[in-house]
């Protein structure tokens, strides 16, 4: 069986880990309406999606 002859100091197991982390999403400004959603979503306030109405808007 495997076992670690020494104990793994914090900055070899942070090198490790170095490309661990949380990407950011991908939000963009909607031409029209000027608010922010996510790109390739549809507005939910309007119910566009790629220039043709797909949903009712809400209220």
């Amino acid at each position: 069986m495997a076992v670690p002859k020494r104990k793994t100091s914090p900055s070899r197991s942070g090198k490790r880990r170095s490309h661990i982390k949380f990407s950011s999403k991908n939000i963009i400004e909607d031409k029209k309406s000027g608010e922010y959603r996510l790109s390739h979503h549809l507005d939910l306030k309007t119910g566009m999606y790629k220039g043709r109405q797909v949903l009712d808007p809400k209220e």
